[in-house]
């Protein structure tokens, strides 16, 4: 069994962390509580280099640094036309070796410039992608990424799809899994029928170091690349940790520059157009999966805050980084030097930052990290807090 987060991102993405490097990014997976990290960027030559110079490949087609394991992977941009629709598909993949690595970026080249944003555009269909992947190599993984978010998701209200096998064809058969994003949590996702068969992944998407593990998967198999491939195709996942979905930048519908912010609902009443300026709101995640969903789930949440659908499918939990909750209690910002030597000293007593958030005794927490703290995480943990939810852009606001 091992905790991953595979969707982070280097300093060479457009909008990331100029402070993030191999070292930063295995430290905080070692505060975080992380057995594997993707590398993140390996179509960007000057990432890549860094890669193959500091990484320890091993035997099993996972690669070291400084103890932590890493996987090869990145994330890519699909820009396309398909019939008279324009799309824009974000997809992860992942390679076991450098040399399948090289062969990717060659072939990359002839679809986009690799040398700019990280996170390249490429135009070229999702379809012809996991194709032109398999033929170099048959462990060639592609998940499809944040899949409800409106500008760059599959099922994305912006450019995205009502099946994901409209944008996949005859290559649907080797998607087994999708990541559900920070917007929406996994019993969201089976209520797609499309997707009751399919696994369901989360991670954070991390912009900066500090922000991995956010969210996280719980792989029920061995720490190797066959592992990995081996729990997607047969749904080996113990269970996950989520953002709360309201905390999710894209979780209602709106319009950001007018302050408008609505539940689905009222978007049905009223209409997909803002009611200050007119323009067409941003049809959030919860309305894209009300539009496409076709069963009810029933969730139970039980007293360790671990939610369960039934028996068919795995846990979740629904978490706040330590940092956050650390940041109001103090009342200092989240990148502060206080909150952050606080940060440490509360993991130096406790373990890992997953460790304290899903597993610790309350008396552990009372005893070592301080009351205010100890009773914010077992708020999360039960589900009694107050969020007022994001929309367009703008992260939803919780309230303790």
């Amino acid at each position: 069994m091992f905790v991953a987060d595979l969707h982070l991102h280097s300093r060479y993405s457009y909008a990331c962390s100029r402070d993030i490097s191999l070292e930063s990014l295995a430290q905080s997976a070692q505060l975080k509580g992380l057995d594997l990290i993707s590398t993140a960027d390996f179509t960007h030559p000057e990432w890549l280099q860094e890669l193959e110079t500091h990484l320890v490949q091993g035997d099993e087609g996972l690669h070291e640094y400084r103890g932590v394991k890493f996987l090869l992977g990145t994330e890519v941009n699909c820009v396309f036309r398909q019939g008279n629709t324009n799309h824009r598909i974000h997809v992860l993949m992942f390679m076991p070796d450098f040399g399948s690595v090289h062969q990717v970026n060659d072939k990359l080249r002839n679809f986009g410039d690799l040398s700019g944003n990280g996170r390249p555009n490429l135009k070229i269909c999702p379809r012809d992608l996991v194709e032109m992947l398999l033929g170099i190599h048959s462990d060639a993984i592609v998940i499809p990424a944040h899949i409800w978010t409106p500008w760059y998701g599959l099922y994305g209200s912006k450019f995205g799809f009502d099946d994901y096998k409209e944008a996949f064809c005859d290559m649907s058969d080797y998607i087994y899994a999708f990541e559900s994003g920070l917007s929406s949590h996994p019993a969201m996702n089976w209520g797609i029928s499309a997707l009751t068969n399919k696994t369901i992944v989360s991670f954070s998407d991390a912009h900066s170091s500090v922000r991995m593990g956010r969210e996280f998967t719980v792989f029920d198999a061995e720490l190797t690349y066959k592992g990995f491939v081996d729990a997607l195709k047969n749904g080996s996942i113990a269970y996950t940790g989520e953002f709360y979905s309201e905390e999710g930048k894209y979780h209602y519908d709106g319009h950001r520059r007018c302050g408008i912010s609505q539940h689905p609902n009222i978007t049905t009443q009223m209409g997909p157009e803002c009611r200050v300026c007119h323009k067409p709101l941003t049809l959030g995640v919860l309305n894209r999966v009300i539009t496409l969903s076709n069963k009810k789930l029933d969730l139970h949440r039980g007293c360790d805050g671990f939610i369960t659908v039934s028996n068919r499918y795995p846990a979740f939990i629904n978490l706040i980084p330590l940092r956050d909750i650390i940041s109001e209690v103090i009342q200092k910002g989240p990148n502060t030097k206080t909150v952050n030597e606080e940060y440490l000293r509360i993991l130096s007593t406790l373990g890992s930052e997953i460790e304290i958030l899903v597993h610790q005794e309350e008396d552990n927490l009372i005893a070592y990290a301080g009351e205010d703290v100890a009773t914010m995480i077992m708020k999360c943990r039960k589900g009694t807090l107050s969020i007022e939810p994001g929309f367009d852009g703008v992260y939803g606001k919780i309230t303790f």
